[in-house]
């Protein structure tokens, strides 16, 4: 017996190791980012030092100063500049012109320091902008995890809500998760019966519908999307249509709008929801329908007691499926939606993309993946742990 458990332990160590080093390790590090605060202290350590050991009042001593100086002058031409810049700028708005101003003039500022970099920039004789500094000494943070949840730090280390402007992550994400339940009521109406009747077909019929469901999954993601852009153009094949028909006077603008994003939604996640359905659904037992229909129950009857509570494993896995890709969907959104339609993968790629924010891209990440795990959780609970069972 124990032989037997060390040579399965063998076969499936490979499998562990891929999983551990293609997707648990490369997922914790990027979550991890969340919470990293190292661009301060890499680039200006001996400032960290001594802002660590400011009490706080006042401003910190002429050391401080000389050091924030010196090493920003050094962080320039290391060309590391950019980092701590960034880092600060997300930390308070117009940090980066002041740090990048003090960077240039490093070399010409002279004894004592205090007072040159105030005569450089006003902002050095603030006591916030040294708090600041000292809050980003890292080695970890709160910030990003903050501002994903629409707050912010004040400078001695306090949590208010960021400003009304600036609050826009808890409305993305109540966004993400509407589009999301909507994309999967939609795609489970349409799936069940769509499954239901491939299920009752007989071959070869049954294999040719079933194919016709695997048809999209012929092309990618990118290309179905960009088909319903063509589709939904003012001047696109639908409007055509129904403009023919007299059902509209004008063209109407459907590309930009939280309709156009549903329905492609639905169109790429349809199957995810029809397989899981036929696969419960070709399984099921076809003499308790016989016993019901010999206990006198008609059709409807043997459909609501006996077919769907049967099948409802079925609906459930395929509805868990759509909405775990639907809240991670960046494409469709993308490509023809507006600005308002937006959803959290989109801000996560932007922050990836164009403002290299490693911090806020995890932290959005972060909640995305603890909000989608407790809704599957809560699911589990409620329908007694058949989400993600076996149909």
């Amino acid at each position: 017996m124990r032989r037997t458990n060390w040579l399965a332990a063998l076969l499936i160590a490979p499998l562990l190791l891929l999983i551990l080093g293609s997707f648990l390790v490369p997922v914790g590090l990027t979550l991890f980012r969340a919470v990293q605060d190292r661009e301060v202290a890499q680039a200006l350590p001996e400032t960290s030092a001594i802002l660590a050991a400011w009490d706080g009042q006042g401003l910190p001593p002429e050391a401080a100063f000389a050091a924030v100086a010196r090493e920003l002058g050094a962080a320039l031409e290391a060309r590391r500049i950019g980092d701590v810049a960034q880092r600060m700028n997300f930390a308070r708005t117009g940090m980066r012109s002041t740090l990048l101003r003090t960077a240039r003039a490093a070399e010409r500022l002279r004894a004592p320091y205090a007072a040159s970099l105030v005569a450089l920039d006003a902002r050095w004789g603030q006591a916030e902008t040294w708090l600041l500094l000292r809050s980003a000494g890292g080695p970890v943070t709160s910030l990003y995890l903050l501002r994903a949840m629409d707050f912010t730090q004040t400078p001695d280390g306090g949590v208010v809500q960021a400003p009304t402007d600036e609050r826009l992550y808890r409305t993305l994400f109540l966004r993400t998760f509407g589009i999301s339940l909507l994309v999967t009521a939609i795609c489970v109406l349409l799936a069940y019966p769509v499954a239901y009747t491939i299920a009752r077909l007989r071959a070869p019929w049954s294999s040719i519908a079933l194919t016709l469901v695997l048809i999209p999954f012929w092309s990618s993601v990118l290309v179905r999307t960009t088909a319903w852009f063509v589709l939904l153009q003012r001047e696109g094949p639908v409007n055509g249509a129904l403009l023919g028909m007299g059902l509209l006077e004008a063209p109407a603008q459907v590309i930009g709008t939280r309709i156009a994003v549903v329905l492609a939604l639905v169109h790429v996640l349809l199957p995810f929801a029809i397989l899981p359905m036929h696969s419960v659904m070709t399984r099921l037992d076809a003499t308790y329908l016989r016993a019901a229909a010999s206990l006198g129950a008609n059709g409807m009857q043997r459909f609501l007691r006996v077919w769907l509570p049967l099948s409802l494993p079925g609906v459930l896995a395929g509805g868990a499926m759509v909405f775990l890709l639907a809240v991670g969907m960046y494409t469709a959104p993308a490509l023809v939606g507006g600005d308002r339609d937006q959803m959290v993968a989109w801000f996560i790629a932007n922050f990836l993309n164009r403002d290299v924010n490693w911090g806020m891209a995890a932290a959005l990440s972060a909640y995305l993946l603890a909000m989608t795990g407790a809704i599957v959780a809560l699911a589990r609970i409620l329908t007694g742990g058949m989400v993600g069972a076996r149909g």
